[in-house]
């Protein structure tokens, strides 16, 4: 008795038993089940790449924004955002936002020293330098009064540093005055021969400032009261207050005129943490014509305190200065538990956005708000994957239950497929939960899989089963299900290997949840040959007896055996093999030769914008709760934002490290910073300058906001050649530029505890059109110019990582194809050579799903579908399905071949027997897969797709090529003479029925 004898013999044989220990596994591993977690963070398509690797080094030493915080934007649409009407609607969203507490919990908490509030808009910069320029304009006028104060109409913090250069340099003058009028004094109390009047005059004559008739008699007493003076403190004492009461008015006007500047400060300082509705009152004073003005040289972008503003403006279709505009943004600031990279966020934060968009839709004054958060599209991204699953799994259910219905024709047998599916699902996602397996979006289509192949295998072993027992003539109910299973079990037992082959080869895969998808799915595949192998026997072995002990009848016909349409339309393939199998082959190949030039053609991708759902049908909208699906707004969202605004998660970076402070260093900064200027890919501001930061345009930046004499002084004798750039001092300059822009100059510079500078960092707002290898190609390019003179670099950021997902996506598919079909070759070859003695056959029943898979990917290129991340794995996935029609065609006709005289009979008898049951999984298969395509992600609605074609593919590569490849094999490595045997006829002799 052979293995297979033994076991199957154990199951039948033993079916308590069997069933015990079949229930009491899936328990155990089904309680894992509780335990899985979604999770739909793109990040986790990240692989340990060198680009990977520099992100993570740019979030651990430099400065990247808030520490653990997240940014939403809310466009505000409408005829003109700029209205007076339109400003203070904007200001009032802000107040209701911060007043709401879900909302209010999650707000980054305000920057006093850096000025910075968790929400900012134009509308608040056009506030604050309305209320600045009100309190500077009252200003002008008190400083017109001091003859030493130009306060002429400036910027307001550039005027308030002017002014203070101005009362430091007056301020000097006094103590240099004052030490003239005490030395002439001196000298005219020491030298009595000298005429008080002449010292007096010469005194005059070296000041710069006027002394009138008051300060000379003011003079000459002091000069008295010196002469006799009697103790050298009394003589300083006399010296200092003669030269003040001199210079009175003047210290007096000096020291009125610091008191109004420090009052100017302190407004300044005010107006950057106005309260919202103070400015809401501040906007609502200015007139129409007012306003005009503020909003013109706010949004010109000419004064450097303002020039900010414009980030807030569309960087398509807004004239810098005009005012009037169509959309702008507004920016809100949240706190997180832990660092944002960009990928799922809390449950807090998604509540709080959520509220955000709520709140926004119920503004009223004509403008369109649009919440756009990570919170938003993690949200849409689970919420369409929950909403998937509601769709799709009942209709798949449904179809699968439509399907057994017309196949099986029993209630039980319909039931017990059921049952068997769940105990699946349960064996499957308990797995998941046992390993930390989070669900994510690709794994949507575990379930669907799983189904389609579980029905697969029910169905082959119940109609084998029906076939002994009502067309062999096999009563005994044991021992044709003991027939059915070691006729099928060999079959499903390679079925499975191959498959598990087949998924497992995504190991190579450098994507962590495409690994993760070839573990699972290997694992139910194993689980539903096990369920369906042993479980599902056992029961229907126990279940009928049951019922025939008490008069029930459960023999039934199996699918195709009975003659009529469908067993003429099974026989297509051997009808065609016995009259041309090499034309049929030909054929075969011809269109596989123009599938494989579609191939090379096919198109990858990976993007944010893949995994974000479109707004559903309305029929969906109108399914009956819970299945009908929710809104969806952030992917029309998203192609607004990145074709006007500058998204907040758009940036690329070109890491640089070595010693970055050198003059050699910054030449090479000076030249990449120019071509990268250049790049169609570089987002520029709605004033045409490149959305570039570098260390270049800091330490310029720094240099024009704080006109610091020391600063500029450095920077002057540093740079000998008059380009702005320091050919000596590089570190000083570095070191000084930390001290007055600490937040900015640590974007840029890593510097390190012991104070040197290791490494340096651009970073490059991309436009959100801008496409993955145009932003990869480009960044790359300008990072070769930075290389050399001990510095070497590499370009990141999300879409560069993105990129490297993609490519990485292609070679899976590649890799995997090859090793499946390696390992699938070699294996059935080893299989075949071992129970059939022929490895030929092993390489002959795998032909089919090569020639499957070249029409799949020819297909693909067809429909426009490019590989992705479920659709990448398409191709082991063809080969893992598709080898198992070819081996149940092939297993079915090795056994019929030696137990007919004729292989015409062991044909027809393989393609209309097994044949059915191929049909029926077929059916059941892509009908399962095929309600993918109601699934609101359209990467699974492109895997339903493709992945039921494949299955039709599959099915018709072994039902119409595979018998003529079968009967060329015959001929030239089987029992050939039985080629030359005439056809008893024995199908067509038997009673058709209605199948």
């Amino acid at each position: 008795m052979s293995a297979v004898d033994r076991i199957v013999g154990a199951v039948t044989g033993h079916t308590r038993i069997a069933i015990a220990v079949m229930v009491l596994l899936t328990l155990a591993i089904g309680a894992g089940a509780g335990a899985v977690e979604q999770k739909s963070s793109l990040d986790a398509f990240q692989s340990d790449t060198a680009e990977a690797q520099a992100s993570s080094y740019i979030r651990a030493n430099f400065t990247t924004g808030a520490k653990n915080t997240t940014s939403v934007q809310v466009i505000v649409r409408g005829d003109n955002v700029l209205s007076k009407s339109s400003l203070i609607e904007m200001l009032e969203y802000q107040q209701r936002i911060s007043a709401n507490p879900t909302i209010n919990a999650t707000l980054a908490e305000r920057n006093q020293t850096a000025g910075t509030n968790p929400t900012i808009s134009v509308a608040n910069v056009l506030a604050q330098t309305a209320y600045s320029q009100q309190q500077f304009a009252d200003a002008q006028n008190d400083f017109g009064q001091y003859e030493f104060v130009d306060a002429s109409g400036e910027p307001s913090q550039q005027l308030l540093e002017r002014i203070g250069r101005q009362l430091g340099q007056r301020n000097q003058t006094l103590v240099e005055t004052s030490g003239v009028i005490q030395q002439g004094i001196q000298t005219a109390a020491t030298n009595p021969g000298t005429p008080i009047d002449d010292v007096f005059e010469q005194v005059n004559a070296n000041t710069t400032i006027p002394l009138d008739e008051t300060d000379r008699q003011q003079f000459e007493s002091t000069v008295t009261e010196l002469r006799n003076a009697t103790s050298q403190q009394q003589r300083q004492t006399i010296l200092t207050t003669g030269s003040r009461t001199m210079l009175g008015e003047e210290w007096d006007a000096l020291q009125s005129a610091n008191e109004r500047a420090t009052g100017l400060q302190q407004a300044l300082q005010r107006s950057s943490s106005l309260s919202l509705q103070a400015q809401i009152d501040t906007l609502d004073s200015l007139n129409e014509e007012e306003l005009e003005t503020l909003v013109q040289s706010v949004l010109s972008g000419e004064q450097a305190e303002t020039s900010f503003a414009l980030g807030f403006m569309p960087v398509q279709g807004y004239e810098p200065g005009s005012s009037t505009a169509e959309a702008t943004m507004l920016l809100v600031t949240q706190r997180t538990a832990t660092e944002s990279v960009g990928g799922t966020a809390t449950e807090e934060i998604t509540d709080s956005q959520l509220e955000m968009q709520q709140i926004a839709d119920e503004m009223s004054d004509g403008q369109q708000y649009l919440v756009f958060g990570q919170g938003i599209i993690s949200n849409e991204i689970n919420q369409s994957m929950s909403d998937s699953m509601l769709v799709v799994g009942p209709l798949a259910l449904l179809f699968v239950l439509v399907a057994l219905i017309l196949g099986y024709r029993d209630v039980l047998d319909i039931i017990l497929g059921l049952v068997g599916i769940f105990a699946v699902l349960i064996w499957t996602f308990g797995f998941m939960g046992w390993m930390n397996i989070n669900f994510n979006q690709i794994f949507i289509a575990v379930p669907v899989l799983l189904i389609g192949l579980s029905i697969d295998y029910a169905i082959h072993i119940f109609m084998r089963h029906r076939e002994e027992r009502f067309e062999m003539g096999n009563g005994d109910l044991r021992g044709s299900m003991k027939i059915a299973l070691g006729g099928v079990g060999v079959a499903l037992a390679l079925v499975t290997l191959t498959t598990v082959f087949g998924f497992l080869s995504n190991l190579v895969s450098p994507l962590p949840p495409i690994k993760d998808f070839g573990i699972v799915s290997s694992f139910g595949i194993v689980a539903a040959f096990l369920v369906f192998g042993v479980l599902m026997p056992a029961l229907k072995i126990e279940i009928d007896e049951f019922l025939e002990a008490r008069g029930f009848d459960r023999k039934k016909r199996a699918i195709g055996t009975g003659g009529g349409r469908l067993g003429s339309a099974l026989k297509i393939g051997s009808s065609g093999a016995r009259k041309s199998a090499l034309a049929i082959i030909v054929l075969a190949l011809v269109l596989s030769a123009a599938g494989a030039y579609g191939a090379s053609q096919v198109d990858t991708s990976f993007n944010q914008k893949d995994f974000l759902a479109d707004d559903p049908p309305g029929w969906m909208k109108d399914l009956p709760e819970p299945f009908a699906p929710g809104d969806y707004t952030a992917k029309k969202n998203l192609q607004y934002v990145n074709s006007h605004f500058q998204r907040e998660d758009s940036q690329a970076s070109i890491l640089i490290k070595g010693d970055v402070a050198t003059a050699g260093a910054l030449d090479r900064m000076q030249r990449a910073q120019t071509a990268v200027a250049n790049k169609s890919a570089t987002q520029q501001y709605s004033s045409g300058d490149p959305a570039v930061q570098t260390p270049l345009t800091v330490l310029r930046a720094t240099r024009q906001a704080n006109n610091n004499t020391e600063f500029d002084d450095l920077l002057t004798q540093s740079d000998t050649d008059g380009d702005g750039l320091p050919e000596k001092n590089v570190k000083a300059v570095y070191d000084a530029m930390f001290e007055l822009s600490p937040q900015d100059s640590g974007q840029v510079l890593s510097r390190t505890e012991g104070g040197s500078y290791d490494a340096a960092r651009f970073v490059v707002n991309i436009k959100g059109t801008a496409s993955g290898s145009e932003t990869t190609d480009q960044m790359r390019d300008v990072a070769t110019l930075l290389d050399g003179d001990g510095l070497s670099s590499i370009a990141t950021g999300q879409a560069i990582l993105f990129e490297i997902v993609q490519k990485q996506l292609l070679e899976t598919v590649i890799e995997s194809l090859l090793i499946t079909l390696v390992t699938i070759i070699a294996f059935l070859m080893v299989v075949y050579r071992i129970t059939d003695g022929s490895a030929t056959l092993g390489f002959v029943t795998l032909i089919p799903v090569v020639l499957s898979v070249a029409w799949i990917l020819g297909t693909m290129y067809l429909l426009g579908i490019p590989f992705n991340v479920l659709t990448g794995m398409i191709t082991s996935l063809t080969v893992g399905l598709g080898v198992a029609y070819s081996i149940h065609l092939s297993e079915r006709y090795n056994q019929e071949l030696e137990r007919s005289d004729s292989a015409w009979d062991a044909l027809d008898r393989a393609v209309t027997g097994t044949g059915g049951a191929l049909l029926g999984s077929a059916a059941t298969t892509v009908g399962g897969f095929g309600v993918l395509a109601f699934a609101l992600l359209p990467p699974l609605q492109q895997f339903g797709i493709i992945t039921g074609l494949t299955i039709i593919y599959a099915f018709l590569a072994s039902v119409l090529v595979l018998p003529s490849l079968l009967i060329v094999w015959t001929r030239l490595f089987g029992p050939s003479e039985k080629l030359d045997v005439e056809s008893t006829g024995t199908q067509a002799t038997e009673t058709p029925t209605d199948d």
